[in-house]
């Protein structure tokens, strides 16, 4: 037996899924075969062609040994192995990439989630939503370490990105493939889908589903994910918000940097000329003149990426819209 790559194994041969399931896969060895199983009997159960989408992201046990082992008792399972540990957002990235589904799956890998909970999902996929979102209740994690701070990520993440959901870090997802295929994700970014789905026009729900406690291997999340994870928010929240409009933001901060520090200038120099105050050596001027500088700086910023962002767009004619649909009414014949 020998695992094809999916870029060379034509799409004729594997035949068109309607649903591709795709997994990171990340030093689960022990969840590998239970978690196959499981999620292979549900996709018996919709009745509809599906494919498993594993993406082996350089484990460094005995996952990608035990997901050649299953490929032949899993026929619609397809191992995507990546050439060293990216991270989850890479997995993800290149699972989305290379499933060929009309509806995207995706899970984790430790058995958390429950492949029981697909079925509900794909069926609240209707006309009007584009992308269903788990919301784990009651969560099955040590509070302190995990429960807590996932809350108060959710908390901030929905305040910054103006949407509304309880759980972003639920990695059972269900999406239309066209949007899925529109996400750009790099960095810890997978954690943010739903704000960049919903940036590309998608339609959301949120859906609570089962969340089971680990019992087999460790969890790769923790505290120390908080900050990169603050850092990634920013990137999103500029993207969505000032990515085609730089010089709104950094054009605003600079305006009021270079204001404040006009205004300190101002009043110091009436103090020079009415009250006969010294200047020199007084830290109110230093900072006044700083302020003045950092302003100038942040407006130069804006206008930069104003000729970046026109030039990006200009010269690889990258629209600044997206388009739903297009509908035209009845013609004469």
């Amino acid at each position: 037996m020998s695992i094809v790559s999916p870029v060379e194994r034509p799409a004729a041969a594997r035949g068109t899924p309607a649903v591709s399931v795709v997994i990171p896969v990340y030093n689960e060895a022990g969840n590998v075969a239970p978690l196959l199983r499981e999620l292979d009997e549900v996709l018996d159960g919709l009745r509809v062609p599906a494919e498993i989408v594993a993406v082996d992201d350089g484990s460094s046990d005995a996952s990608f040994e035990h997901l050649v082992a299953a490929c032949d008792e899993y026929p619609r399972l397809r191992i995507v192995r990546l050439a060293r540990n990216y991270g989850q957002t890479a997995a993800l990235a290149a699972g989305l990439e290379h499933a060929t589904g009309d509806v995207i799956v995706t899970m984790d890998a430790d058995l958390q989630n429950d492949p029981h909970d697909i079925p509900r999902m794909l069926e609240a996929l209707t006309a009007g939503v584009d992308v269903v979102n788990g919301w784990r209740t009651p969560r099955r994690d040590p509070w302190l370490t995990r429960r807590l701070p996932s809350h108060l990520a959710n908390r901030l993440i929905n305040v910054v990105t103006g949407t509304d959901l309880h759980d972003y870090g639920c990695t059972l997802r269900v999406m239309r493939a066209p949007v899925a295929k529109q996400l750009q994700l790099y960095g810890e970014l997978h954690r943010f889908i739903p704000a960049l789905a919903a940036d590309v026009g998608a339609r959301m729900v949120e859906m609570p589903v089962r969340h089971r406690p680990r019992t087999i291997g460790r969890s790769k999340y923790g505290l120390s994910r908080t900050l990169r994870v603050l850092l990634d928010l920013l990137t999103v929240k500029f993207l969505s918000g000032f990515a085609t409009r730089p010089i709104q933001l950094f054009g605003l901060v600079g305006l009021l940097c270079a204001a404040a520090g006009g205004g300190v200038v101002a009043t110091l120099v009436v103090e020079k000329l009415v009250y006969g105050e010294r200047l020199a050596g007084r830290p109110l001027l230093l900072f006044a003149v700083l302020a003045v500088v950092v302003g100038v700086q942040f407006i130069s910023i804006g206008l930069l990426g104003e000729m970046v962002v026109r030039t990006y767009h200009e010269s690889q004619a990258k629209p600044i819209y997206r388009i739903r649909e297009i509908r035209d009414g009845p013609r004469d014949a």
